[in-house]
């Protein structure tokens, strides 16, 4: 299992590399951050300090969106960094959430978010693709690579990951609902002609390392508030209890009351306070670190492939070194 560490670009962007730093001294693979261009710095000119700064270390968004860049200069960012580092950067991607919303647009539709993946990969890659009707190639780049891994949540999405991604997003680590979205995205991928064993799965979720279990809710709980977003999207277009979608992911988003995205991903996000404990502990890694290592396991027997800390609370650093010391040497490999 690989391990990735997921963190916001708060300034000052010299605190972020530190920390990635910190993280690929404990072990972890990847280095992902969120990509919101008015909540945070922009996230690509900061992915080429952290790969200057590492040494094998991937880099990628999670995740960005088809709506707030041209699909050209994506794929030549992306392109431009491998270039300079060595192909060590992965698309992650989705049809965007407060990326979108803070700036005043509504997500993206799947169907613009499938020709995204599609564009963007060929283009990074070094082949020609279609954008608004105009055939262009990128004609600098040589032996491009680009991974493109989606995030997705319902039947719709977790299809067209199946269908054209590299690797699935799942932001969430409760066994039920990862086995339940796994599958679904195999299917899709066997129904589409495509080996469903070649698709990467990268689960996220917060991870808090303590015997606090009342403080590590309390730090963790804006996640629920995050996930509920996707989740109330979900509701309104299929409904309270639906066949399509599990009621275990949908059931705790009855109390929800809005959102102020100028808190998200935040702890002590007030918008969250309707998630109760049990989301919190269903949906994230709390606890000694033989809790960790025990659910890590059963999501690794149901095929995830990586999993994605995400560190926005008040114990990132004692989080990166309890993970190096006691779970990634166990599990990692």
């Amino acid at each position: 299992m690989d391990f990735g560490l997921v963190l916001q670009t708060d300034p000052p962007a010299s605190g972020v590399v530190s920390l990635m730093r910190r993280g690929e001294r404990n072990g972890f693979r990847y280095g992902w951050t969120f990509d919101s261009a008015v909540l945070w710095q922009e996230p690509f000119v900061i992915y080429s300090q952290i790969l200057e700064h590492t040494r094998l270390m991937h880099v990628g968004p999670m995740v960005t969106n088809p709506g707030t860049r041209t699909w050209e200069v994506t794929a030549s960012t992306f392109a431009t960094l491998n270039d300079m580092y060595g192909n060590r950067t992965v698309c992650g991607i989705g049809r965007g959430d407060s990326a979108m919303r803070v700036a005043g647009r509504k997500p993206n539709t799947l169907a613009r978010l499938g020709e995204a993946i599609d564009v963007i990969r060929d283009l990074a890659e070094g082949r020609e693709a279609e954008v608004d009707g105009q055939r262009m190639r990128i004609p600098w780049i040589r032996d491009g690579e680009l991974p493109v891994w989606m995030a997705a949540y319902g039947p719709k999405a977790l299809a067209l990951a199946g269908q054209k991604a590299d690797g699935f997003i799942l932001q969430l680590a409760d066994p039920y609902l990862t086995e339940w979205m796994v599958r679904s995205v195999r299917e899709a991928a066997t129904a589409a002609g495509r080996d469903p064993n070649a698709i990467t799965i990268c689960v996220a979720a917060p991870a808090y390392v303590g015997d606090d279990l009342d403080h590590a809710r309390d730090q963790c709980r804006w996640f629920g508030g995050m996930v509920g977003n996707h989740v109330a999207d979900l509701v309104s277009r299929y409904g309270e209890h639906s066949a399509m979608v599990p009621d275990a992911l949908t059931e705790y988003v009855k109390a929800r009351q809005g959102y102020d995205y100028s808190h998200h991903g935040r702890a002590g996000n007030p918008s969250a306070d309707f998630v109760p404990d049990e989301i919190v502990d269903r949906f994230c890694l709390l606890g000694p670190p033989e809790a960790h290592i025990e659910k890590l396991r059963t999501l690794r027997d149901l095929g995830v492939d990586q999993f994605a800390v995400y560190a926005m609370h008040d114990a990132r650093e004692a989080v990166i070194d309890a993970y190096g010391e006691h779970v990634i040497p166990v599990l990692a490999g």
